[in-house]
């Protein structure tokens, strides 16, 4: 007949055993949950500052794009006229304009052609051919701005697209991990729920009444006894 004794510290054992493993479980999930979340965060704070950093050229590029928009008149009513004006009244512009003027006056003067109609002519056609020059300038200008935004902005979307399979495979990680503390607080409980069982069929192997040893020789009655008692009920 096992000794009470031994099964009660057998027990005891198994219970300790099991609260151990199953705290063990749940301290090794919480510290990988815990992991990833440090990665998650990390991931979002990179992307942050990539995007600070490229937020200026993405917001240059953008204006420049709209601003090349209304030079060719695709942008609300009256941008274009707005656009062309502000060119023309520019300090270059005036700047190149006085410059340009003075030197077909000068020439005239050293040919002697002052009062000639070539002078008149050549100066009406000036300042126009020179605004034109500068209209396609400044779409070249706007031009390499807008390539500069287009390509901060495609870096932005590739950190995000990045970002975001990093996160998402360290959400995998987090459920893995709570799925695996679950389980293995499972595993540790099952053990632990299975020990009465274990404890009955040691002593059923031996001809034993089960439990009967912890409980003063009264254990689950047999299969006769259980015959008889429904018989003379």
């Amino acid at each position: 007949m096992p000794n009470p004794a031994v099964a009660l510290i057998g027990g005891a054992s198994t219970l300790l055993s099991s609260r151990a493993q199953s705290s063990a479980a749940r301290s090794a999930a919480g510290a990988q949950t815990a992991a990833a979340q440090m990665g998650i965060d990390e991931q979002r704070r990179q992307f942050d500052v990539v995007q600070e950093l490229l937020s200026p050229y993405v917001q240059g590029g953008t204006a420049a794009f709209q601003a090349q928009q209304n030079l060719l008149g695709l942008g609300a009513p009256g941008t274009q006229q707005a656009a062309i004006q502000a060119l023309e009244q520019s300090p270059g512009f005036q700047y190149l304009t006085k410059q340009g003027e003075q030197a077909l006056i000068q020439n005239a003067a050293a040919t002697g052609g002052l009062r000639g109609g070539n002078l008149q002519y050549a100066l009406a056609q000036f300042r126009p051919a020179l605004l034109q020059q500068q209209i396609q300038q400044q779409f070249a200008n706007l031009g390499g701005l807008a390539q500069y935004g287009q390509a901060s902005a495609v870096r932005t979307g590739a950190g995000a697209q990045a970002a975001g399979t990093n996160i998402g495979n360290l959400l995998q990680q987090q459920g893995a991990a709570q799925a695996g503390g679950a389980l293995g607080a499972g595993a540790a409980r099952a053990q632990l729920f299975g020990l009465p069982a274990q404890y009955a069929g040691f002593q059923i192997a031996r001809g034993q009444t089960p439990f009967g040893s912890l409980f003063g020789g009264q254990g689950l009655p047999s299969s006769n006894e259980m015959y008889a008692l429904q018989n003379e009920a």
